[in-house]
């Protein structure tokens, strides 16, 4: 009984649990390796072709056009008057403030409008407000040289003006370029407008790209469509053409050329051919560059003709004068405006040389 009792009261080893030896940790390492290999190997090929092809970065969707704007009047015609007051506060980092009068316009009313700008090299900051309380601001953040991040928000204090807030992002890659933004996004029931797009250099000449829109106005109204775009560039970087084929049959056509260092034409097509709805507007542009003027013209196929010349007497001092015929209604528009611009900087903190 007492030698049942001592081996019953015997304590019994721990059971000793072995640790997975150096030896198997790497024969799992190489299982893995020897599966991802193929596709390692796939990709550094690939990426390989692609450096050997010597494509260089398309630009970005938004700056698609960007040429044809500058040249094209669209974003530069006024009509009554405008003055625009400039004081630059600081040369490094860039910081000036803006005094801005516009009246005697047919299809807006009188406005003052104050503004301020702030850039260094990573950081662009700029802001207005109006005499009715619309406020607007801008911040641009350069991460890297392949990150951009951009803010802009609209605060409305009038009627007819809606408040907005965009958070947009761009990477720009050695032969791609991807952009994505979020209007007025609500992260309680997802609702907004969200927009990606990419756009990919196939050649050193050509390059294809892609719009996705997302909308989403409540539960049960959502709205997806894409748009595809086309870039061509001549060897040269003289010319550019582009192509953006967009849902219900729209498609924007557009032409740029820089004929010398002083003359630049453009041209636009905007196309509509819907079931309901058959449309075509042709504009052309030409923009001259003189020694101290600029010179924009343009005429379309709805019968306007518009022009816009701005005449520098003066660094810092410039005249506008603009002026739109509408031969289809039988009206015509002018502007006139100043643009005045002032500083405390001495000439050498303003980059200019030192008087003997």
């Amino acid at each position: 009984m007492a030698s049942q009792l001592s081996e019953k009261s015997s304590p019994v080893p721990p059971t000793l649990v072995v640790p997975p030896t150096a030896s198997s940790s790497s024969s799992g390492l190489s299982a893995f390796s020897s599966v991802a290999s193929p596709l390692t190997n796939a990709y550094a090929k690939f990426s390989n072709w692609r450096a050997s092809l010597g494509l260089s970065n398309p630009g970005t969707v938004e700056s698609l056009t960007k040429e044809v704007k500058q040249t094209h009047l669209t974003n530069y015609i006024f009509d009554g008057a405008r003055a625009d007051l400039t004081k630059q506060l600081s040369a490094d980092p860039a910081f000036q403030v803006t005094h801005s009068f516009a009246l005697a316009s047919q299809n807006s009313l009188p406005s003052y409008n104050f503004g301020a700008v702030f850039v260094n090299p990573k950081l662009f900051m700029q802001g207005s407000i109006g005499d009715e309380g619309n406020l607007n601001a801008r911040l641009n953040s350069q991460w890297s040289t392949n990150n951009l991040s951009k803010i802009q928000a609209q605060l409305a204090n009038s009627s007819g003006q809606q408040s907005m807030a965009l958070f947009e992002h761009d990477y720009l890659g050695r032969d791609y370029s991807v952009n994505f933004k979020a209007i007025n996004p609500s992260l309680a029931n997802g609702t907004g407008m969200y927009i990606g797009n990419y756009l990919q250099s196939v050649s050193k000449n050509l390059a294809f790209g892609i719009e996705t829109l997302y909308q989403r106005a409540g539960p049960d109204m959502e709205e997806m469509s894409s748009s595809y775009l086309l870039k061509y560039t001549g060897s040269q970087k003289d010319w550019i053409a582009t192509a953006q084929l967009q849902p219900a049959g729209m498609l924007q056509a557009t032409y740029w050329h820089k004929l010398s260092e002083k003359v630049e034409v453009a041209a636009e097509l905007q196309l509509i051919a819907a079931p309901q709805r058959r449309e075509a507007v042709t504009t052309l542009g030409a923009k001259y560059d003189l020694r101290m003027s600029t010179f924009r013209a343009q005429v379309d196929s709805t019968g306007k003709v518009s022009a816009l010349l701005e005449q520098k007497f003066a660094p810092t001092f410039a005249f506008l004068f603009a002026g739109e015929i509408d031969h289809f209604k039988n009206a015509a528009k002018v502007g006139v405006g100043v643009m005045i611009e002032s500083t405390s900087l001495t000439p050498e903190e303003m980059g200019y040389p030192p008087h003997p």
